[in-house]
C-alpha cells in the first residue's frame, strides 16, 4: 500500500435492523457477524470486524457495532480510535432511538468525519426518500457530523456502494496522520485462543508501533507478555503501525488472564489510575444534569468501569453545559491525558455526558477552588508539562515528569522552571523553597552566631525538601548564591563567626591555655574560670585558634604545632617515642601527653607500635 494513503479505522453505527451488517458484507465480502447467536437471531450482539480497500488505495478496517440498546456497552468498546464513522439509517424507518444515541456518542467523542449510508432505498419511493433524507440532515445538525454527505444505498441491489466508498475516501483524505510518539497502546476489544497459537488479542493501535518479539505489559494487571506474532487484516506482519486494526498473538498469558478493557503497552509506560480530572459536556437532552456524587459508568478506550463524579464547581452540571469533574474509579484503569470518554447512568441505562481526560494522576482537589480549575484550564489548553510540574512543590525528577506526561526531553527546556541536575522545580516553587532555606539560615545564624553554619540535614528538614532531591537542591542554591557549604555545614554567604574582643571570655580562655602550653588546665576548668561557653570553644576550634585533643584537653594552635615538631624530632633521633619519654620532654602530666599522641594517631601523623609511636 502506498504510504500516501495510511490505513484508517471506520465504525459502522446505527439502529438495530437498519442493515449495518448487510451493508458491510456487501462492501467488503466479509460478514462481520461472527457469533452463532448473531446469525441465529439476525442481529449484531458484539463487535464485528471487516476491511476493504478504497478507490484511492487506502486500506480501511471497519468495526461493526451493535445497534440494540441492550448492547450499547459493546458498541462503546468499538468506537475507540475511529478515524470516521458510517452512520447507517434505514430509508424505510428513518431516524430511530439508537440512531440518536449512537449519534450522541459519536458527537461526545468528537468524531468529526463521517458519511451517512441511507440503506434499503429499494423499499421506498422518491418522495419518502426525500423526506427521510431531510430528517437525517436535521438530526445531524448541532453534532460533530453536521453537513455529512447522505448517500442512498441498497446492499441487496448493490446501488450506491461506489458512491459510498468514494464519499468515505473523501472524508478520510482530510484525516490527520496518526501520531507515532513511540509509546504504543493497544486497548483490547477481544481476546480468544487459536489452536496452535495460543492467546490472541485484537484492538486498534494508537500512539506507536508494535513489532514481533517486543515485550509488553498488560495494564492494569501488570503481567508481562511477549509478541509472538502480528496480523493486520488477516495478513502476517512484522510491524503494526498506529491507527491500524491489529491482532496480537501473545506469549505469557492465557485467554482468561486478559480481557476487554485491558491495554497492551511497553512495560512501565502506562500507569493505571483510580482517579482522573476531566472536562465534561452533558448532553442537551439528558434526563438530568451531572450531579455531584453521582454514581456513573465510565467508558474509555475499550474499558467499562464504575465511577463517582466530584463536581468541582457548583452542585451539578446542567444539561447542555460543560464543567470540570474529578472521577473516582471503582478499579484501576489504564488512561492517558487527552483520551475521550463517555459517562452513562447505569439504571436506567442512558448516555449522560462525555469529555476528555485532563489529568490521569491528579491529587484530591477541594471543591469550589478557582485555582484548581484555572490549572485544569491551562492544562487543557496544552500546558500539560508545566501544570504537571506544578503538582510537585518539593520538586520531581525529570524522568518522572516526562513519564507522567508522555513528553520529550527537549520539552523541559521550554518550562518556566529551575532545573538542577536531574531534578526540576516550577519557578514559583523553587523561589519559595529558596526563600524558605534563606530564612531558616538567617534565623539559625541569629540564634547561633558563633557557629559556622547549619548541618545539611537540618537545613533539608527545615526547608521541607525530600532527601533524594536535596543534593540537587543544594547545588542549585549554591549556584544562585543563596548558600555556601563550609565542610559539613551550610551558611548564608555573608555569615561570619565574630568573636568578642580579646579581653572577653574567649580571650581569657586562650590566655589560660597559653599560660602553660603543654600542661594547660582542663578545658572544663578553663571554661569555668574564663566564662567561655561551649559555642565559643567550637568557634575557636573552627577558626583554628585552638586544637581540641580530647573532650577535656585543648592546646593553642602554637602549642600543638610545637608539640608535633617535638614528637617528630624525638622519633627522628631514636626511631620512636613513648608516652613517658614525651611526658618528660614536655614537662607535663600523663593526661595531656596521652591525649596528644592519641589525637596524632587519629590524624595519621603517628601510629602506635606496642607502647611506642612511630611516624606514618
Amino acid at each position: 500500500m502506498s504510504p500516501d494513503y495510511p490505513e484508517a479505522v471506520v465504525g459502522a453505527a446505527g439502529h438495530i435492523d437498519h442493515g449495518k451488517s448487510t451493508l458491510i458484507t456487501a462492501l467488503t465480502g466479509i460478514d462481520p457477524d461472527r457469533l452463532a447467536e448473531e446469525k441465529r437471531r439476525g442481529m449484531t450482539i458484539d463487535l464485528g470486524f471487516a476491511h476493504l480497500r478504497l478507490p484511492s488505495g487506502r486500506e480501511v478496517g471497519i468495526v461493526d457495532v451493535p445497534g440494540h440498546a441492550r448492547f450499547i456497552r459493546n458498541m462503546l468498546a468499538g468506537v475507540h480510535g475511529l478515524d470516521a464513522v458510517i452512520l447507517v439509517v434505514a430509508a424505510d424507518e428513518g431516524v430511530r432511538p439508537q440512531t440518536r444515541e449512537h449519534l450522541e456518542i459519536v458527537d461526545l467523542l468528537e468524531v468529526r468525519r463521517g458519511v451517512v449510508a441511507l440503506t434499503k432505498v429499494d423499499l421506498v419511493d422518491a418522495e419518502w426518500l426525500e423526506m427521510v433524507t431531510s430528517e437525517v440532515a436535521t438530526a445531524l445538525e448541532e453534532t460533530s457530523l453536521a453537513g455529512a454527505r447522505i448517500i442512498p444505498v441498497s446492499a441487496v441491489e448493490r446501488r450506491g456502494l461506489d458512491d459510498l466508498t468514494a464519499a468515505l475516501d473523501g472524508v478520510l483524505a482530510a484525516a490527520e496522520p496518526k501520531n507515532d510518539v513511540g509509546r504504543p497502546r493497544l486497548p483490547i476489544d477481544r481476546a480468544f485462543t487459536m489452536s496452535g497459537f495460543g492467546t490472541v488479542v485484537t484492538g486498534t493501535l494508537v500512539d506507536g508501533s508494535l513489532s514481533v518479539g517486543q515485550e509488553l505489559e498488560v495494564v492494569p494487571d501488570g503481567r508481562i507478555v511477549r509478541v509472538r506474532g502480528l496480523q493486520h487484516h488477516n495478513r502476517k506482519v512484522e510491524v503494526a503501525h498506529p491507527g491500524s486494526r491489529v491482532a496480537v498473538n501473545i506469549a505469557g498469558a492465557e485467554k482468561h488472564e486478559v480481557q476487554r478493557g485491558d491495554v497492551l503497552a511497553p512495560p512501565g509506560s502506562l500507569p493505571a489510575t483510580r482517579r482522573v480530572d476531566a472536562r465534561v459536556r452533558v448532553l442537551a437532552d439528558a434526563p438530568r444534569g451531572l450531579r455531584h456524587g453521582a454514581e456513573l459508568t465510565l467508558h474509555t478506550g475499550t474499558a467499562e468501569v464504575g465511577a463517582r463524579a466530584i463536581v468541582l464547581e457548583g452542585d451539578a452540571i446542567a444539561p447542555g453545559a460543560e464543567g470540570w469533574v474529578q472521577l473516582y474509579l471503582d478499579r484501576a484503569t489504564a488512561a492517558t491525558a487527552g483520551d475521550r470518554f463517555i459517562l452513562r447512568i447505569p439504571s436506567p441505562s442512558v448516555t449522560l455526558a462525555g469529555g476528555r481526560f485532563a489529568d490521569v494522576a491528579p491529587r484530591k482537589h477541594p471543591r469550589h477552588d478557582a485555582a484548581v480549575r484555572a490549572s485544569l484550564e491551562r492544562r487543557a489548553a496544552g500546558n500539560v508539562l508545566q501544570e504537571e510540574l506544578r503538582k510537585y512543590p518539593r520538586g520531581v525528577s525529570v524522568a518522572a515528569l516526562l513519564k507522567a506526561t508522555l513528553s520529550a526531553e527537549a520539552d523541559v527546556d521550554s518550562l518556566d522552571a529551575r532545573r538542577s541536575g536531574e531534578w526540576i522545580w516550577a519557578r514559583e516553587h523553587w523561589t519559595a523553597l529558596a526563600q524558605k532555606a534563606g530564612d531558616e539560615l538567617a534565623t539559625y545564624h541569629a540564634a547561633h552566631p558563633l557557629r559556622a553554619g547549619m548541618a545539611r540535614e537540618e537545613l533539608r528538614s527545615r526547608a521541607g525538601v525530600q532527601p533524594a532531591a536535596f543534593p540537587a537542591f543544594l547545588r542549585g542554591l549554591q549556584e544562585d548564591g543563596v548558600v555556601v557549604e563550609r565542610g559539613t555545614e551550610v551558611a548564608q554567604p555573608a555569615h561570619q563567626v565574630a568573636l568578642e574582643a580579646e579581653d572577653g571570655p574567649a580571650g581569657m580562655l586562650m590566655e589560660q591555655l597559653a599560660g602553660n602550653p603543654f600542661a594547660p588546665p582542663s578545658l572544663a576548668e578553663a571554661m569555668q574560670t574564663s566564662g567561655a561557653s561551649s559555642e565559643m570553644v567550637r568557634a575557636l576550634e573552627r577558626r583554628g585558634d585552638l586544637v581540641r585533643l580530647s573532650d577535656d584537653v585543648a592546646f593553642t594552635r602554637e602549642a600543638y604545632a610545637n608539640a608535633v615538631a617535638l614528637v617528630k624530632e624525638m622519633v627522628a633521633a631514636s626511631g620512636s617515642v613513648t608516652v613517658a619519654q614525651l611526658r618528660d620532654r614536655m614537662g607535663a602530666s600523663r593526661r595531656p601527653v596521652l591525649a596528644l599522641l592519641e589525637y596524632m594517631d587519629a590524624q595519621r601523623v603517628t601510629r602506635r607500635v606496642g607502647d611506642a609511636r612511630v611516624l606514618r
